[in-house]
């Protein structure tokens, strides 16, 4: 249904002003909130949030999602929200765990509860691949035990699922959980991998590659994630999971030969050690985001990278 009145949470952000944007195009009313975390460059987050206001209206709240009363602002007048705002990465975790924990789980319960009492019956929540952990059987599907997760980040995001789960038996609303397999594409954030190695292809900087290159993801262009989340909004019932992946598995490795063909020159490789939390393998098993929202992925990494190089370039 479109012509909703959408709040998205993180909307400055990567996939955020990207959903928004797309929200936006199509017809619906957009509100955002974000705190502008400086986690990286606030500038990049305000650059993205007038990208996105090319396709229309965007107020935003600048605020905290703990912060109940600027969740309660935000919400004025919305049906339906996107909850995109966490904090981020798998390695960062180790570091800040009680962080992760206050932000993705308590955060989380506060947006919920926000809109909750705002009224609001449609809730789309952003989980990760994280959470099923290390294993070497694939593809995953979401009825998969995710026990073992492998960082804080992980677990925190495993346990807001639950949490999210247990809420919406009770209340009965509309909360489809997505799990997205290592989203990217342009404005991607500056410290992930394929963003990292570009930037330092195109100025001749040794590149970080933690263990031998053989490590394994499901890279899903950002235009098929937000394809699916808008998908979520509208097809979107009860309590489902759903992954959001591109269902092939690339290793680092060639992710760096096909950036070094799309940028026209080669990397210099700083080799590191593997890191606590990188797992060996990502893949997902989208049959069921197929099967009931329509959801159908349609940019192989190949053209992905193109893309993404020459929104690089233009940028540089």
């Amino acid at each position: 249904m479109k012509g909703r009145t959408v709040l998205v949470t993180g909307a400055a952000g990567f996939l955020g002003s990207h959903v928004a944007e797309a929200l936006l195009r199509r017809g619906d009313r957009v509100r955002g909130i974000d705190d502008l975390d400086p986690y990286y460059d606030p500038a990049i987050k305000r650059r993205n949030l007038e990208e996105a206001r090319a396709a229309g209206d965007l107020p935003l709240v600048e605020g905290d999602i703990r912060d109940a009363a600027a969740v309660a602002e935000a919400l004025k007048g919305c049906d339906a929200v996107v909850h995109l705002a966490a904090k981020a990465g798998v390695r960062p975790s180790f570091a800040d765990p009680v962080g992760y924990a206050d932000v993705n789980v308590r955060g989380t319960s506060v947006v919920l509860e926000a809109a909750l009492a705002a009224g609001v019956r449609t809730f789309v929540a952003a989980s990760s691949s994280s959470v099923y952990g290390v294993r070497s059987a694939i593809p995953f599907r979401e009825d998969d035990p995710c026990d073992r997760p492998a960082s804080p980040y992980a677990a925190s995001k495993r346990a807001m699922e639950r949490l999210l789960e247990a809420r919406q038996a009770e209340t009965g609303i509309d909360l489809p959980c997505l799990r997205f397999f290592t989203a990217y594409g342009p404005r991607q954030r500056p410290e992930m991998a394929i963003h990292l190695f570009a930037k330092g292809i195109l100025e001749g900087r040794p590149l970080p590659l933690f263990g031998d290159g053989s490590a394994r993801r499901d890279y899903t262009y950002v235009d098929d994630i937000v394809d699916g989340v808008l998908r979520a909004i509208d097809r979107g019932r009860g309590w489902r999971l759903y992954n959001l992946g591109e269902s092939r598995t690339v290793p680092l490795s060639e992710i760096v030969a096909l950036l070094e063909s799309a940028l026209g020159r080669k990397a210099a490789i700083d080799r590191r050690p593997d890191q606590k939390g990188d797992v060996p393998v990502t893949c997902a098993d989208v049959s069921r985001a197929r099967a009931e929202l329509g959801y159908d992925p349609r940019t192989p990494v190949e053209e992905g990278i193109r893309r993404f190089a020459g929104w690089l370039r233009a940028r540089s």
